[in-house]
């Protein structure tokens, strides 16, 4: 089999029992993602692909904080697959620099292929599929769905924005409704627009049933 076949059963394998925002199939959804943007752009398809299968492979969130587990599980397995040290650097460095962190992490490395698979990663985190994935991982931590008196904290540094407990309605302010703007590349922006507005659309209905309005 390919290299990225191996890596399809290996991330499979991995994240069998993940919470459900960052399964196999969140990491199935940012695959496709990322070869919609691919096709419009000169990239490397390969590093690109195993960007994608392989940005979530060891989420911190799941590994008390640490950031490093993530690139070194990548590291070993494309090492297992006699995968070339060029190939295995760039994917770590997508690794290390993908997440959004609070909005205020600047990356220490820049690739188009980075660009191409952190867009299709924001894409899964707005929008419909979005809305989901926010509920469930605030329904995973035990967090109220929403407290008027627990307004949302932006501009939040790197480590407040990890140990937030917040309400999860809070998140859409402190990084969702963020993302449209973040965007790398034209496909991303474009298809970020109507998801956006759509969470939008979400805020709207959830205060006016919140409030007990008609």
């Amino acid at each position: 089999m390919s290299l990225i076949d191996n890596t399809i059963l290996f991330v499979k394998q991995k994240l069998e029992n993940a919470e459900a925002g960052h399964d196999w199939f969140h990491i199935e959804r940012v695959y496709k993602n990322a070869l919609l943007i691919a096709q419009d752009e000169v990239c490397d398809i390969q590093i690109v692909k195993l960007g994608a299968l392989l940005h979530d492979i060891a989420d911190s969130k799941f590994n008390d904080g640490d950031e490093t587990v993530g690139p070194k599980v990548a590291r070993v397995f494309l090492e297992s697959q006699k995968a070339s040290e060029e190939i295995i650097v760039h994917v770590v460095n997508i690794i290390e620099n993908i997440s959004f962190k609070g909005g205020n992490f600047e990356k220490k490395f820049n690739s188009i292929e980075l660009e191409i698979v952190q867009d299709a990663d924001r894409l899964d985190a707005i929008g419909a599929i979005g809305i989901a994935r926010t509920f469930n991982y605030g329904g995973f931590k035990n967090r109220q769905l929403y407290n008027p008196e627990i307004a949302p904290k932006l501009n939040m540094s790197k480590e407040e924005y990890k140990k937030s407990e917040a309400p999860t309605i809070n998140h859409f302010y402190e990084k969702l409704l963020l993302l449209k703007d973040k965007m790398n590349t034209k496909t991303g922006k474009q298809l970020a627009q109507e998801r956006h507005k759509f969470m939008e659309l979400f805020l709207s209905q959830f205060y006016a049933e919140w409030d007990g309005e008609k």
